[in-house]
C-alpha cells in the first residue's frame, strides 16, 4: 500500500482489545508477544525493538515455530485491534506503527474519540493476503497447513467467511474429526457435539433449537436440525478419509478443510468497512445507506451486507473497472464499474462505496489485479502465478437464496444506458485489466438511438 503502512482492513468480530504485544521494555531488551490464529502466544526476547523491522520479527517467529522457508511467503505479520487490521510490509517497523496507531485510526476509521483513545493493537502471525491459494495445497509441511486451517476455521466460525448451511456442516464435520476421535457408530456423538457445538458451527447455526423446548429435550434426546446435519457430515468424513480401516493423517483433514474453503469467494481476502446507498423505496422514495464489508482477494471483489450476512455483489477483476475519489470535505468513495443485462438492454453500472479506506481498497485492487502478480515475498520477488493451478471456477449455485449469490437488486447503482438512451459511451475509469484479459465492456448505444 502507499506510505509506510501495509494492507489495511476491517477487523474480525472475535478480536479482543486487552491484548498487547509488548509485555516489558527496558533500555535495550523487550519481550514481544506474537499471537497465532488459534490464540497461542509466541514470546520473543528482542533487542532494539523501536528499530526492529517486521521481516526480522517474522523470521524470529518462524524460527521458534520451526517452520520451513515457504512460511516466509505464506504468512505475514499483522497489527490487529478491534478497530483496524494492518498487514505489515517487511520493511515496516511494528513498534513505530504501534505508536502511530491513533493517527491510523483517525485516518482510516470513523471510530469515536473515546474508542480511539482506548484501542491498542497486537501483533498477529497470519496468512499473507498476497499468497495465491492455489499454492497452499502444494505445501507438504503439516504445521503450516495447521496454521492455515486454524485461521480459516476461525473466520468460518466468526461468519466472516459466509457459508450456506450445507457447507457449514461439512466444514464443521472436518473440525469434529480433527478435535475428536474418529466417528464410531455406537458412540453417543450427539451429546458431545451439543456440548461443543459453537466449536464446530457459526453462532447463528448454534442458536437453532434453543429455548424452552430444547431445555426440555435434555441430554438424551435426539439431536436438533443443526446437530443432526453436523452428525451426518461427521459420519461421512470418516468413510471418505479411511483406507482399509486406517485413520487418515491430520494433514489430510487440514487439506480437505482448506480445499472446501478455497471454493468460498472470501477465502484469503482482506476485509474493509464501507457503506452503500439503498435503493429508493416507498412513496417518498427514501433510501439511506447500509453497512457493508468489502472483501478483496487475488481474484476479485465481493460486497457483503454486514447485517444480513449475504453477498450483494461479486465481481472478478476481469468483470470490472475501478477507481477512487476523495472530494474535499466529503467522504472518500471507491467506484466499481461493471456491466449487467437489465432484461431488455445491457447496461453499465456504477456502484459507490463510501469509506475512509477507499484509497486503500483501490490500491489493493491495483496490486491484486496485476497480471505479473503482486510483491508477496519477504524478499520482494513477485509471486510465480504461472506455476500455480488455475483459480477454481465456482459453478453456478443451484441453491435458492445462497448467501454467496449476488443480490444486486438490493443495491442502488448508476446506470450508463437507461430506457434505450445512452448516458455514456466510454468508461469513466482507466483502471482495468489489459485489453483481451477481461470480459468487461462498455455498452455502446445503437446509432439510431444516438441520432434520435
Amino acid at each position: 500500500m502507499d506510505g509506510t503502512e501495509g494492507s489495511v482492513g476491517q477487523p474480525g468480530p472475535t478480536e479482543r482489545s486487552h491484548r498487547s504485544s509488548v509485555s516489558s521494555m527496558g533500555a535495550r531488551a523487550a519481550d514481544v508477544l506474537v499471537y497465532l490464529a488459534d490464540d497461542t502466544v509466541v514470546p520473543l526476547a528482542v533487542e532494539n525493538l523501536p528499530s526492529l523491522r517486521a521481516h526480522e520479527l517474522h523470521c524470529a517467529v518462524r524460527e521458534v515455530l520451526q517452520l520451513p522457508d515457504i512460511a516466509l511467503d505464506v504468512f505475514a505479520l499483522w497489527l490487529v485491534s478491534p478497530l483496524l487490521e494492518v498487514q505489515l510490509k517487511p520493511k515496516n517497523q511494528p513498534y513505530k506503527l504501534g505508536r502511530q496507531w491513533p493517527e491510523l485510526l483517525l485516518r482510516f476509521t470513523s471510530a469515536p474519540d473515546d474508542d480511539v483513545a482506548m484501542d491498542e493493537p497486537f501483533l498477529q502471525f497470519r496468512r499473507n493476503v498476497f499468497f495465491p491459494k492455489g499454492r497452499e495445497l502444494q505445501i507438504p509441511d503439516e504445521e503450516v497447513l495447521r496454521l492455515l486451517y486454524e485461521e480459516a476455521k476461525g473466520n468460518v466460525l466468526a461468519a466472516r467467511y459466509l457459508c450456506d448451511v450445507e457447507d457449514c456442516e461439512a466444514l464443521g464435520a472436518l473440525v469434529c474429526r480433527v478435535q475428536l476421535v474418529p466417528y464410531q457408530p455406537d458412540w453417543p456423538a450427539a451429546c458431545d457435539l451439543r456440548e461443543k457445538l459453537d466449536s464446530f458451527l457459526p453462532a447463528h447455526l448454534c442458536k437453532r433449537g434453543q429455548g424452552l423446548f430444547a431445555a426440555l429435550r435434555g441430554r438424551g434426546a435426539r439431536a436438533g436440525p443443526g446437530e443432526q446435519g453436523l452428525l451426518n457430515a461427521y459420519r461421512e468424513v470418516q468413510e471418505v478419509s479411511s483406507d482399509g480401516g486406517c485413520e487418515a493423517a491430520l494433514g489430510t483433514h487440514y487439506r480437505a478443510y482448506l480445499l472446501k474453503c478455497h471454493k468460498l469467494p472470501f477465502y484469503g481476502c482482506a476485509f474493509f468497512h464501507g457503506e452503500v446507498d439503498k435503493p429508493a423505496q416507498g412513496f417518498l422514495h427514501r433510501g439511506g445507506r447500509k453497512s457493508v464489508s468489502v472483501a478483496i482477494s487475488l481474484e476479485g471483489v465481493h460486497v457483503v451486507d454486514s447485517r444480513e450476512k449475504h453477498v450483494l455483489l461479486g465481481l472478478r477483476f476481469q468483470e470490472l473497472s475501478w477507481d477512487h475519489t476523495s472530494p474535499e470535505e466529503e467522504e472518500p468513495i471507491l467506484w466499481l464499474e461493471f456491466d449487467r443485462d437489465s432484461g431488455v438492454t445491457p447496461v453499465n453500472k456504477l456502484l459507490k462505496i463510501y469509506s475512509k479506506q477507499a484509497q486503500l481498497m483501490s490500491s489493493l485492487i491495483d496490486q491484486a489485479a496485476e497480471p505479473a502478480g503482486p510483491q508477496d515475498s519477504a524478499t520482494g520477488s513477485p509471486s510465480d502465478l504461472s506455476s500455480s493451478p488455475a483459480p477454481v471456477q465456482r459453478p453456478k449455485l443451484r441453491r435458492q437464496g445462497s448467501v454467496v449469490s449476488s443480490r444486486i437488486q438490493h443495491l442502488s447503482t448508476i446506470d450508463y444506458v437507461e430506457d434505450g438512451k445512452g448516458i455514456s459511451t466510454t468508461s469513466f475509469f482507466s483502471r482495468q485489466l489489459s485489453l483481451g484479459q477481461g470480459s468487461y465492456t462498455v455498452v455502446q448505444p445503437s446509432d439510431s438511438l444516438e441520432q434520435g
